[in-house]
């Protein structure tokens, strides 16, 4: 009753919009297919949104003392990174991960850096695209100097300099279908996104993310997300707490069975 209730808030002013009396009714023209555009609509208000720059700091701190160091050795003849940031919402995770590497110029020179950023909402991606916030959004995760160093002022608001945007991409993408191509993803971020999904469409989200990874790659989940128990394909990296590295890429990864724990790898 409590989620039909959250739902019916959710939806309300797309009811009202749209002349729609009831919940019922809205299904019924949704099953009809009589309203081509309206079930777009309804994933658009269904959405949570909620993001900022740099949410939960922890994880970039993670990516920086640990990822990004080990990659930068790793793929020090091709010198080549690619990153998929998978419900991205508005764009702020994608530049967040942009400001990582424009910061560090000296160890990113000559370097490709691929920041791809999807999610299922085209309104977000548009607003991710044209990679412009208000006052409120960049102080949220930003402070004075990164927000001057890195945003300029327009009409709209602020817009990511040229320097940040270069990186970075978006593109219109349902998490549980195949994955963007080309796959092979260094680093995988999904946060704060399968917290909403049913245990078999979680399954299948696992694999998807799984099998865009690079061999040697990383996923970040949300905080209150975990690989244990949901796929047999992830584990959790013993020296990177918070990320996940495929089973059987030769890192130590420990898996949880029961209430056993082992860990496998050199």
């Amino acid at each position: 009753m409590s989620r039909r209730w959250r739902i019916e808030t959710a939806l309300s002013s797309l009811l009202r919009e749209r002349g729609i009396a009831t919940l019922d009714e809205l299904i019924t023209i949704l099953v009809m297919g009589k309203e081509p555009g309206l079930s777009q609509q309804v994933v658009e208000a269904l959405l949570n949104n909620e993001t900022y720059f740099f949410r939960d700091r922890a994880p970039f701190d993670v990516l920086s003392r640990h990822a990004l160091p080990e990659l930068a050795q790793r793929r020090q003849k091709t010198k080549r990174l690619r990153i998929w940031s998978a419900g991205c919402s508005t764009g702020q995770e994608v530049y967040s991960l942009a400001m990582l590497f424009a910061e560090a110029p000296e160890q990113w020179h000559g370097w490709t850096i691929d920041i791809l950023g999807t999610d299922v909402s085209t309104h977000c991606i548009d607003r991710a695209r044209a990679g412009i916030y208000s006052q409120f959004e960049v102080q949220r995760g930003l402070g004075i100097n990164q927000t001057i160093r890195w945003f300029e002022e327009c009409a709209d608001g602020w817009r990511g300099v040229e320097d940040l945007r270069r990186p970075v991409r978006f593109q219109i993408h349902n998490l549980l279908e195949p994955p963007p191509h080309p796959g092979g993803f260094d680093i995988v971020l999904c946060r704060n996104v399968l917290l909403y999904l049913s245990p078999d469409k979680k399954t299948l989200a696992f694999e998807r993310l799984a099998s865009a990874m690079a061999e040697d790659g990383w996923l970040m989940l949300g905080a209150g997300e975990t690989v244990i128990g949901q796929t047999s394909k992830l584990g959790t990296d013993i020296n990177a707490r918070g990320l996940y590295r495929l089973v059987g890429d030769g890192s130590r990864i420990e898996k949880r069975v029961g209430d056993r724990r082992s860990t496998s790898g050199a």
